[in-house]
């Protein structure tokens, strides 16, 4: 494709012959202007080749954040870039397919940051009640995809979702890791503060900074940290542990920032669909499986990954309820299961389970702020 050339001026040109002093500001203005406006028609045009390139049967790519763009050099941070590029991929999607994205609410919630960090403010996205709402409005095909926690790096393994993927058909096809950041929040002054709310979770990653900041204060377990967000703006001896978004909603004071007792908290988000996502040449494979209950079965099972040399990133075990002590394991490896080494562990493993199912395969992602 030809490049196109522009009629606009950039800065230098606009400088007076000779003159080697700093732009004036009508210069630097009218260059802003300018520069604007290419990045109106270039945007124009990217969404126009996102609607023909839908018509020849290829969707609008899923990744809203483009590496090669992300390192042209230049001024601004990645993490300015990132939610640029989040919202043009979201718009260009919305075009082509509007998706609805169901997550377990309410509203600022971590779980809705992370749907707005994947699927940018143009989808639709829908807060559900309980993890498996989130899951049923994927298999209803009322919702496009769902975004689930998956596990986090303080508290393990989130039981619920597990539970969902033993009885669900829906599959992994996307994951992010979004770093957790717990404010305290509240109405009032922090020497005022009786009482403690937030979801369970929230309150474990922040023990041990309860424990020696606010050592009177009664820590009470509730639905999520927005409903703790909502209660601490109506009573000034309430604070909520939340995020800096929810105190922002609900018109709290920070408190205390960054009040997490590890300062690398992260909770990992499964994106669920009726599909897995195609390759991307960085992938990871999930699956769960069941073998008989005798010595060897298990070692047996993990020894089938050395063999096929992958590595195993995540393994899980999950009681299945009512089975009276039988046991679904989760397993994740690097790689997509359409990769011939996949492809043989995955085969082999068959041979050796008595249930198993691929969950999904999707690119690898890094945690983000």
């Amino acid at each position: 494709m030809a490049k196109r050339k522009s009629n606009r001026t950039d800065t230098a040109s606009e400088a007076p012959a000779g003159n080697a002093a700093t732009p004036s500001a009508a210069q630097l203005t009218r260059a802003i202007k300018n520069l604007d406006r290419d990045l109106a028609e270039m945007l124009q045009r990217r969404a126009g080749l996102s609607v023909e390139r839908a018509k020849l049967g290829k969707p609008v790519a899923d990744s809203a954040v483009p590496e090669d763009a992300l390192t042209v050099p230049g001024p601004m941070q990645q993490s300015g870039l990132e939610p640029i590029f989040r919202e043009i991929a979201a718009a260009c999607r919305e075009l082509v397919a509007p998706q609805r994205v169901a997550y377990l609410g309410p509203d600022f919630t971590f779980s809705h940051l992370a749907a707005y960090h994947r699927f940018g403010r143009s989808s639709e996205l829908v807060p559900v009640g309980s993890i498996a709402a989130v899951f049923e409005e994927v298999e209803s095909g009322n919702c496009s995809f769902g975004i689930v926690p998956l596990e986090n790096s303080t508290d393990g393994r989130i039981s619920d979702t597990l539970d969902c993927f033993s009885r669900s058909p829906a599959r992994i096809c996307g994951e992010l890791p979004l770093r957790v950041h717990h404010c305290l929040l509240g109405s009032g002054e922090r020497r005022d503060i009786r009482r403690v709310y937030s979801k369970p979770q929230a309150l474990s990653q922040c023990r041990k900074w309860l424990a020696g900041h606010l050592p009177q204060a009664e820590v009470i377990a509730n639905a999520s940290t927005a409903e703790a967000a909502r209660l601490a703006r109506d009573d000034r001896q309430v604070a909520a542990i939340a995020s800096r978004q929810a105190g922002v909603e609900h018109e709290l004071n920070i408190l205390a920032e960054n009040i997490e007792d590890n300062p690398d908290n992260v909770t990992r988000f499964a994106v669920i669909g009726p599909s897995p996502a195609s390759p991307s040449g960085n992938d990871k494979t999930a699956l769960m499986f069941e073998v008989v209950h005798e010595p060897g079965a298990l070692a047996d099972a993990m020894n089938l990954f050395k063999r096929n040399r992958l590595n195993m990133t995540w393994i899980e075990s999950f009681p299945i309820p009512g089975s009276g002590g039988r046991y679904l394991f989760f397993v994740e490896f690097v790689g997509h299961q359409t990769e011939l080494r996949a492809r043989r562990a995955i085969a082999a493993l068959g041979k050796k389970s008595l249930r198993l199912e691929v969950l999904g395969s999707y690119a690898q992602c890094e945690a983000i702020d």
